[in-house]
């Protein structure tokens, strides 16, 4: 029976993705962070905030508009959340002009990469962009005045635009009050000037500042009064339903078509836009003033992140690192032999994700492998694994994969790939509608000889990241290879279920979303809880992205009540209030920020001593437990488990330089080294797992 659990118990979800944010951001102002590191924390700010309009205050929206007042479990309403969520976002937006404006800007002039206003350039710089803006900019720009035959255009989401407002008549004696420029997606939004005439080591203008330069260009014979950047930020979450659709590949291409324009829900403006033209932009997209963010700078601060890329300065970066390779591997045997003397753990991205490569490209090129088959959720638009499992299906490989069409801002990518695949004979398989295959695993089928003869043998490949190439350089994340008999049933038998039809057969290892998963933590930590009551030693240890769950947390709440000491690892948000007398007094919560995004689920229970240890694709969040198809697995060798618990728990633990603790109000307080020397998990784990550049 479900326990009636009182609000109070529980935080709020969009803010504390919002406290996520605001630790983010004291990255961009800790000066112990290399200056462009620092710039590129910002910027990673703003693409977290667009996301977060884009669906969480989209779903808000959505909410209020279809009278939808139902409460979270942290008891408050829709109306009340979209207004704190508001408060908190503009304060967060203006802390982040603050810092470009008045810390960051400064300290880069300083350093030698400016970004010279239109006051500022010298006559060589003028021309030099004069020059740049007829030869690459005005062929492809299409001014719109506003008129009766031209009214306001259809404005893509995120897009940068210039709304003019002018005076005065044009070739056809037509007279327009106001125009809008759209630059196009595929210009560049910052301009690096050639060294010679740059006045300093580097320097940079933006696209939005060539623009309004040369508006008269654009509107010859009229008078430009004012030129204002804007851009909307709209609606992004796709919606298709799963209880009509005959075919979620065709849904999801056409719904694809309207994500660039579904309901605006935040308009962002120059701070020097004049109110009628405020007004009028407001008007257009059906928005509020709570939905105006007048800010000084550039309107996406996200368009800074080719900055970094481009700056020759290592002095100002996160020093280069080689990563490293598990001893098993150092020797470079065959693969297949160490695999079948011991399980090989990686740790990312201090240690190389190359071995995953070769683990699918020697199988593409083994004459004795007959199939490979593999989930695909976020890879990217350059995946090299995808190419190997293209080439694996022409040399005349089984190849299975199951392709998350859903998976968010990566389904155009997952469709593309899903069509090159096809193409060639792989089978193609879009998991299980109404959940998302999150799970991350691959399993090769090899046909070996063995003194009883030929044989046919299974190795698997389980992570808690993706198989991307770009994340896990900046991700951490463990993956297991493994020619564990039992584990490798596991994980055929979940492709089983996902390919084709019937029951979920019994697992002997794997805990999986939606089955299993929810039910096995509740049990594991009602264990521990048992442990405690009956006097015996009893501990929890969770390190995640998100905790959400209320049942979990309930569970975990009853468990400090019985005497379990249980620490808590929560990258971004956390709805359990720790530190509570008489409910959660016994339960810490910590939040790593660092150069890598914390990304690793790794769950510890002491269980009586055995130190059970999984490592999983799944938060603690309802959606994961019952909407995705998830893994969480054991790490089964004693050795690999120590390294578990030593890299992936205790040094975080250990943390007291980028470790963020949480009261009981969702209020985070940075550690500082007091005693003994600073700890930093993943300074400590790059310099031990990899090597120095």
């Amino acid at each position: 029976m479900k326990r009636d659990l009182p609000t109070a118990h529980f935080l709020n979800r969009e803010l504390g993705i919002l406290a996520f944010n605001r630790r983010v951001l004291a990255q961009a102002a800790d000066e112990s962070v290399p200056l462009l590191e620092r710039l590129r924390f910002l910027t990673i700010v703003s693409s977290n905030l667009d996301e977060f309009f884009e669906i969480r205050v989209a779903g808000l929206k959505e909410q209020i508009e279809l009278n939808l007042p139902e409460p979270g479990p942290d008891g408050k309403g829709p109306v009340e959340v979209l207004d704190a969520v508001g408060r908190e976002s503009h304060a967060l937006v203006a802390d982040q002009y603050r810092l470009l404006n008045t810390v960051l800007l400064p300290a880069l002039a300083e350093a030698g990469v400016v970004f010279p206003r239109r006051e500022e350039w010298s006559p060589a710089q003028r021309q030099w962009i004069r020059d740049y803006f007829f030869r690459e900019l005005l062929p492809v720009l299409t001014p719109i005045g506003l008129d009766p035959a031209h009214p306001f255009p259809k404005v893509l989401n995120k897009s940068l635009n210039l709304v003019v407002e002018l005076v005065g008549r044009d070739a056809f004696g037509r007279s327009s009050r106001a125009a809008i420029v759209q630059a196009p997606r595929a210009l560049p939004r910052v301009i690096r000037l050639p060294r010679e005439i740059a006045g300093a080591q580097f320097a940079f203008v933006f696209l939005s500042s060539i623009l309004h330069a040369h508006l008269e260009e654009l509107f010859a014979g009229m008078k430009v009064l004012g030129c204002y950047q804007f851009r909307v930020t709209r609606n992004s979450d796709l919606f298709v339903d799963e209880e009509e659709i005959k075919n979620l590949h065709t849904a999801l291409k056409g719904e694809l078509l309207h994500r660039h324009f579904g309901n605006a829900v935040r308009l962002e403006v120059a701070d020097n836009c004049s109110p009628a033209m405020i007004e009028f932009l407001l008007q257009q997209f059906g928005l509020t003033e709570a939905d105006l963010y007048r800010v000084e700078g550039p309107v996406n601060l996200y368009r800074l992140r080719e900055v970094p890329e481009q700056v020759e300065r290592p002095d100002l970066k996160y020093p280069l690192f080689q990563p490293g390779l598990p001893a098993p591997l150092e020797a470079r045997s065959d693969l297949f032999d160490v695999l079948k003397k011991q399980d090989v753990l990686l740790h990312h991205p201090f240690q190389s994700f190359a071995p995953v490569i070769d683990f699918i490209r020697t199988t593409a090129l083994d004459a004795d492998v007959i199939a490979i088959k593999q989930t695909v959720y976020r890879t990217g638009t350059d995946s090299e694994l995808m190419e190997i499992l293209i080439d694996a299906a022409r040399r005349g490989k089984e190849v299975t994969v199951v392709v998350e069409l859903m998976a968010r801002f990566d389904e155009e990518a997952n469709l593309n790939w899903a069509a090159r695949l096809e193409e060639v004979g792989a089978h193609v398989v879009y998991g299980v509608v109404g959940h998302k295959t999150h799970a991350k695993m691959a399993l090769i089928v090899r046909r070996e000889d063995t003194e009883s003869g030929k044989v046919l043998r299974r190795y698997a490949h389980v992570a808690t990241g993706n198989y991307h190439p770009r994340t896990a350089r900046f991700y951490t994340d463990f993956g297991l290879l493994t020619a564990n008999e039992e584990l490798c049933a596991d994980v055929a038998e979940v492709f089983k279920q996902l390919t084709g039809l019937g029951r979920a057969g019994k697992l002997r290892h794997v805990w999986q979303s939606p089955f299993t998963l929810h039910k096995r933590i509740v049990e594991a930590i009602r264990a521990e809880a048992r442990n405690a009551r009956e006097g015996r030693a009893a501990r929890i240890i969770a390190k995640m992205n998100a905790l959400l769950d209320p049942q979990v947390i309930d569970e975990l709440y009853l468990a400090s009540q019985a005497g379990v000491k249980v620490d808590l690892i929560v990258r971004g948000v956390c709805a359990l209030r720790p530190g509570i007398a008489g409910l959660s007094e016994n339960i810490r919560v910590r939040s790593i920020i660092g150069r890598f995004l914390e990304h690793t689920r790794v769950f510890f229970f002491l269980a009586g001593g055995a130190e059970d240890v999984y490592l999983a694709s799944a938060d603690w969040m309802g959606r994961n437990f019952f909407r995705r198809i998830e893994l969480c697995f054991p790490v089964l060798d004693p050795a690999l488990k120590r390294r578990v618990i030593r890299e992936g728990l205790q040094a975080y633990l250990d943390d007291n330089c980028q470790a963020w603790t949480m009261d009981a109000d969702g209020v985070y307080t940075r550690l500082r080294p007091r005693r003994g020397r600073p700890r930093s998990a993943q300074e400590e784990l790059l310099f031990t797992l990899g090597t120095p550049s």
